[in-house]
């Protein structure tokens, strides 16, 4: 595994692999890495001759009281995990890599997609995602992008991107992974207290609950949105950010349950922010 760390560094690692040929697989992550992170390499593995996984927490994407400063970072740890399911090149810039002084351009979508759901309590947070996903996509080219459908209203924007702005890019969505109790993993769950974590498999459970009852034949969104807010109740100190039932395409609010769906939730156990879903089809 090559480690590089600017942008010419990596061109030139990637025009010295690609000149056996093959295809090329992006791996996006601002770090501190979970098993969720690795079935995203282990797919990307699976699929392309060459592997780039980059590690970079993005400020553009962090709103002013949001927790950049403090977000979690293990680059070793990260590094030794990446060799482990043979990534060939890491790719670890310094945020004025990618936003020199002066640094003015940015990429925003218009409409629903980004308005709803996170983007009501994180104004200016898909902005920084499509920025830096799509200066990646123009460092990396490459032939196929790995993302976690736990994220996902941020899948559904770079999917829209893509066809927006033309990149030629498949985009693979990979299975949420979880821990052995149902909690959706995440770097952010590392903040979480003892008695918070104990408690926060609530929120996997209800969106389960859900999903059972879909299956036993409910249909009514209000419904099932009443029952998921019932459960998150019962974690202490829990702030519930939204509970929605979507069309999982377009992002529409559905009041009866047909064809693709998605129930999302947020909720904020202390100072840690935690998101999951399900995607249903009906």
């Amino acid at each position: 595994m090559r480690v590089v760390h600017t942008k010419q560094q990596l061109r030139k690692a990637l025009k010295e692999l690609r000149s056996a040929g093959g295809s090329v697989g992006l791996v996006p992550t601002m770090g501190y890495l979970h098993e969720g992170h690795i079935s995203l390499i282990r797919r990307a593995r699976q699929e392309n001759d060459v592997v780039v996984v980059s590690v970079f927490v993005n400020p553009a994407q962090f709103g002013p009281n949001e927790d950049l400063n403090a977000y979690p970072r293990d680059t070793q740890g990260d590094l030794k995990l990446m060799q482990g399911e043979k990534t060939d090149l890491a790719f670890l810039p310094r945020a004025e890599e990618l936003y020199p002084d002066g640094y003015a351009t940015y990429v925003e979508l218009n409409g629903r997609m980004t308005q709803v759901l996170c983007g009501v309590s994180r104004p200016g947070h898909f902005r920084g995602v499509a920025t830096v996903v799509t200066k990646l996509f123009n460092i990396v080219s490459p032939d196929r992008a790995y993302f976690g459908q736990k994220d996902a209203q941020q899948v559904s924007v770079i999917k829209k991107m893509v066809r927006d702005l033309d990149f030629n890019i498949t985009i693979v969505a990979c299975p949420t992974v979880r821990e052995a109790d149902g909690l959706a993993m995440s770097s952010r769950n590392s903040y979480l207290t003892a008695a918070q974590r104990a408690q926060a498999p609530v929120i996997a459970r209800a969106l389960f609950e859900a999903r059972d009852r879909i299956t036993a034949g409910e249909r009514c969104s209000a419904s099932l949105v009443d029952l998921i807010k019932e459960r998150i109740t019962t974690i202490d100190n829990a702030t519930l950010d939204y509970v929605s039932i979507i069309d999982a395409d377009d992002m529409s609010d559905i009041e009866t349950i047909i064809g693709p769906t998605l129930i999302a939730v947020a909720v904020k156990l202390g100072r840690t922010r935690l998101i999951d879903n399900i995607r249903i089809e009906v």
